[in-house]
């Protein structure tokens, strides 16, 4: 039985195979949040973070759980995203 890890995680049981497979807690909630045609509808690549607005980067940080969001300019989101 999949346990409920809360509202923060979309997707329990892909959460719980990420996490047997030794990805770390944020890396397993990144991904098991995502939809798994995400990839398939970009073709696996993401897009440039440098075209997007510091709010939605914002936004995007906030999903992925990154500490410290608020404080950070435009340059330093990207940067957090890309090294999460």
């Amino acid at each position: 039985m999949t346990r409920d890890h809360g509202p923060s995680i979309k997707d329990d049981a892909r959460y719980e195979e990420l996490r047997r497979h030794g990805y770390s807690k944020e890396k397993s909630a990144r991904i098991a949040n995502t939809p798994r045609h995400a990839a398939a509808t970009r073709g696996g690549k993401a897009g440039d973070y440098e075209d997007q607005t510091r709010a939605l980067l914002y936004e995007q940080a906030k999903q992925v759980g990154i500490a410290g969001r608020s404080r950070m300019n435009k340059a330093e989101l990207i940067h957090a995203l890309r090294h999460h």
